[in-house]
């Protein structure tokens, strides 16, 4: 949920979800939420099957500027540990396209999980990602991203954690993007009552160098989150920044499981 082509491949690990893996695996019909947080977790979409999640996000800057950030993530299950994202966003905002709606640049993403419940890091899976420079108006980097994200999801009675760590490395003289990037995130997700759960987290992007750079931000999020059914899950919070020029914002969104392809 931020501008980072890391947070777009990560946007969950709600309560309704804590053994999204073993729920997979009995029924391929069970989401496996990545949403509302900034965080993703190691699970992976049964193979042969397609996820959708959606949502928006309204942010409100340090000057009163208001933008809106609409995240699209396409699963679909490659094999028994591997996941393929497509991404896409509907972003409008004035501060750099004026008035107009525009799409924003197209990532796509395999996530491999690497360990089942190891000791120390639980779940782990990495996410090698790639985004090219097809967004419309002025919304998009114009650079060509590789990124690489670490993965790392443990679950302490009824709490889900998941901790991410990654890197971007854009094309580009970096006066238009800071050539390197960098992301953090720590989430936590718990039950409260029957299929309503929370989820919380804190993440950051830490500065980045000069011409295009910027200092670092961190921010935190917290929300509810709903199973409506086994195939669909909803969200809905708030995201308030801790440091650095990070909006205020609000969001909501839906995991859809449509089935096998």
């Amino acid at each position: 949920m931020s501008r980072n082509v890391l947070a777009l491949l990560t946007v969950l690990s709600g309560a309704s979800v804590l053994n999204a893996q073993s729920d997979s695996a009995a029924n391929p019909r069970a989401v496996q939420p990545e949403r509302p947080t900034v965080a993703t977790h190691a699970g992976t979409v049964a193979p042969g099957y397609m996820e959708l999640e959606e949502g928006g996000e309204w942010d409100r800057w340090p000057g009163g500027e208001r933008s809106f950030f609409a995240p699209t993530n396409l699963k679909i299950g490659f094999a028994s540990h591997a996941q393929l994202n497509v991404l896409v966003n509907v972003i409008h905002d004035p501060r750099v396209a004026g008035k107009s709606v525009n799409v924003g640049d197209l990532t796509l993403g395999l996530k491999y999980r690497i360990l089942d419940d190891h000791p120390i890091l639980g779940d782990f899976a990495i996410l090698p990602a790639v985004k090219f420079p097809t967004a419309s108006g002025d919304v998009g980097t114009g650079t060509t991203d590789l990124s690489l994200l670490f993965i790392s999801s443990h679950r302490f009675g009824p709490v889900a954690m998941d901790l991410n760590a990654g890197a971007t490395r854009r094309s580009g003289d970096g006066t238009k993007a800071p050539t390197t990037a960098t992301i953090w995130t720590a989430s936590f997700g718990f039950p409260i009552r029957g299929a309503i759960g929370a989820t919380a987290e804190i993440f950051g992007f830490p500065g980045t160098s000069r011409p295009a750079g910027s200092e670092g931000t961190a921010a935190l999020l917290f929300g509810p989150t709903l199973l409506a059914r086994d195939w669909l899950a909803l969200d809905a919070g708030f995201i308030t920044p801790l440091t650095g020029p990070q909006p205020h914002a609000v969001y909501a969104g839906f995991v859809l499981n449509f089935g096998a392809l």
